[in-house]
Parts: C-alpha cells; sequence; structure tokens
C-alpha cells in the first residue's frame, strides 16, 4: 500500500484549502455589483476621501469606543467578565491598522473582494488572539470595529457605497470565523464529503441569508431592535450578517466535527449582545427553523443529515425552556 508523502500531503492541504478559498471568494464576488461602481478618474478624490477619513480616524475609535463601552459595561458586570481582558489601547491599535489598510486598498483601487482575501488572515489573527482567553471578548472588539465603520461613513459624504463594500469585508470577518473556517478546511481532503457539503452551502449563503430575513421581517413587522425597526436599512444589514454568521459557524461545526466553538464562543456572544440589543429568542428560533427548511432544499439526504446534526443543537441551546428564568436587561428605545 502507498504512503503519501510530505510533499503529497501538504498538496492535498494546499488542494483542500485552495477549494474552499476560492469559492468563498466567489460568493464574496457575487455580493458586489459588477462592472466595478469605482469611476475611473477618480484616484485623486479617492485619496482625498481617504485622507480625511485617516486623519478623523483616532476621534471617530475613540467615539466607537464610547459607543461600546456604553452598551457592553453592565453586559460585563452580569456575565463576570474580568475587565483587565479588555485593553482599549490593544484594541484601538488592531482598528487603526485594519482601516488604514482598507484606506491603502481603496487608493490603490484594490477591489473590496480582493481586500476580504488580502486581509483575512491577518483579521484572522486579531480575532484568534482575543477569543484565545475568553472568546467574549470578540464581541467587545467586533463592536469597535463596526460602530467605527459606521461613524466613518457618515464622515464620507462622497464614495460612501464603495466604501461601505471595503468595511463590510472587515465587518464579515471579525464577526464570522472564517479564517477557522479556512483553516478547518485545510485539514480535508478535496474528495472530503464534508468538504464537499461546505462547499455546495457556501455558494448559496447570501441568498439564504436574505430569504431567512425576508421572512423573519414578514414574520415580526412590529418588532423593533436596538438601531430600529427590523425592516430598516441598518436593521437588515446586521441581520444578513447574522445570518451569515450562523451558517459559518455551522460550516465549522461541520469541517471540525465538533459543537466546540458554537458552545464556547457564538452562543456566550448572543447570550451576553442580544438581550441588549433587543433581539428576541423567538427571532432567533424562527431564523434556525428557515435555515433548517432552507438545507433540506439544497442538500441531499446524506449531506442534510450531517447538517441537521449541528443544526439541531443549535435548536436545543436556544430553546425557549433555555432561557424561561432570564431577566431582561431595561431596553431604552430605539438609538
Amino acid at each position: 500500500m502507498h504512503l503519501p508523502n510530505k510533499d503529497e500531503l501538504m498538496s492535498g492541504v494546499s488542494s483542500s484549502l485552495h477549494s474552499f478559498s476560492q469559492a468563498w471568494a466567489k460568493r464574496y464576488v457575487q455580493q458586489v455589483h459588477q462592472p466595478s461602481p469605482f469611476p475611473t478618474n477618480a484616484q485623486t478624490s479617492r485619496y482625498d476621501i481617504a485622507d480625511h477619513l485617516r486623519q478623523e480616524l483616532r476621534a471617530v475609535s475613540a467615539r466607537a469606543w464610547s459607543k461600546t463601552e456604553h452598551l457592553l459595561a453592565e453586559q460585563v458586570k452580569r456575565h463576570q467578565l474580568p475587565p483587565n481582558l479588555i485593553n482599549p489601547w490593544a484594541i484601538a491599535k488592531d482598528v487603526h491598522d485594519i482601516y488604514d489598510q482598507a484606506f491603502i486598498s481603496y487608493v490603490s483601487s484594490v477591489t473590496p473582494e480582493r481586500f476580504a482575501v488580502n486581509i483575512s488572515p491577518l483579521l484572522g489573527h486579531i480575532r484568534a488572539k482575543y477569543t484565545l482567553v475568553d472568546p467574549r471578548v470578540i464581541g467587545f472588539v467586533s463592536m469597535q470595529f463596526h460602530y467605527t465603520g459606521l461613524f466613518l461613513l457618515e464622515l464620507a459624504t462622497n464614495d460612501q457605497e464603495a466604501l461601505r463594500l471595503y468595511f463590510k469585508a472587515i465587518d464579515d470577518h471579525l464577526y464570522m470565523p472564517l479564517q477557522r473556517a479556512y483553516d478547518a478546511a485545510a485539514q480535508h481532503s478535496y474528495e472530503s464529503t464534508d468538504l464537499q457539503l461546505v462547499r455546495k452551502l457556501l455558494p448559496q449563503s447570501s441568498a439564504i441569508a436574505h430569504r431567512v430575513v425576508d421572512q423573519v421581517m414578514a414574520a415580526f413587522p412590529q418588532h423593533h431592535c436596538y438601531s430600529g425597526a427590523l425592516n430598516s436599512p441598518q436593521v437588515k444589514i446586521s441581520s444578513l450578517r447574522d445570518a451569515e454568521m450562523f451558517q459559518t459557524y455551522l460550516w465549522v461545526c461541520i469541517l471540525e466535527d465538533n459543537i466546540s466553538i458554537v458552545q464556547q464562543e457564538l452562543f456566550p456572544l448572543c447570550v451576553m449582545l442580544y438581550p441588549m440589543l433587543n433581539v428576541r429568542w423567538e427571532l432567533v428560533r424562527y431564523m434556525l427553523t428557515l435555515m433548517d427548511h432552507e438545507f433540506a432544499q439544497c442538500l441531499d439526504t446524506a449531506q442534510f443529515i450531517k447538517c441537521s446534526t449541528y443544526l439541531d443543537s443549535l435548536k436545543i441551546m436556544f430553546a425557549e425552556d433555555v432561557f424561561a428564568s432570564e431577566v431582561t436587561p431595561s431596553y431604552n428605545g430605539v438609538a
């Protein structure tokens, strides 16, 4: 029997990782309108816009931290999270470094999808650094990055939509364990059934998120989250991101063949953040039920059974009786 040598093993790992990365890149490109939305004669104005935002970044980052701390300070106490785990200076430096890379790519007309691929390892490292000690810390980090992007967009009176795509790439990689999914995919052979399952779901994840969120909005037309009504543009963007986030965590479960990332990271983050953002658990449960229906439509029987193993565990974790004794934090209206 032929045993693969080191070069052959490395070749197999590389093929799996490349196939997964390529599938992700194709999915990302589908979200970006083609041809490129950037005017070819906008080089100078892009430089001016980026220079202005770079000068404002320190003040914007401080404002974002104030917002994040206001929202999450009470959660630190409720969840007994040691305050010394949250280092605002280290987070501020990471924010500056990442957004500076976004400005450089924007000025250089590097496409948002290429920027997403280029920045993925660095954001994966940042994510791993903060989740290593306590996964809940990533809630502070991702929120700090998110509000920094929102406040920068408010200052960018020109070319907002172009910049939004770069900032979305940052948001996605911090809220979603994408680099961990890449790393898990690299451990599979190209022919792996689990890898093929995820590669089948991946190109459809955005469309699934849109269909799921549309149905959730239709089912809860009167519901208001912290930032507004479910059908408001800002809340819908966040809802779509969360629907894709749950799918990404599911991919990691399938590729790692265990549910530890949900138990250690996703569930504690949701318990810490969702009540404060006035995201009711019945919305989460309905979203998971809709995802179940979506996966049943696009997977064969064997694939759906494997997927359902982890999706059913998610449903159990977010079941109504789990939160029966929960005290809902006070909600002060729309931000």
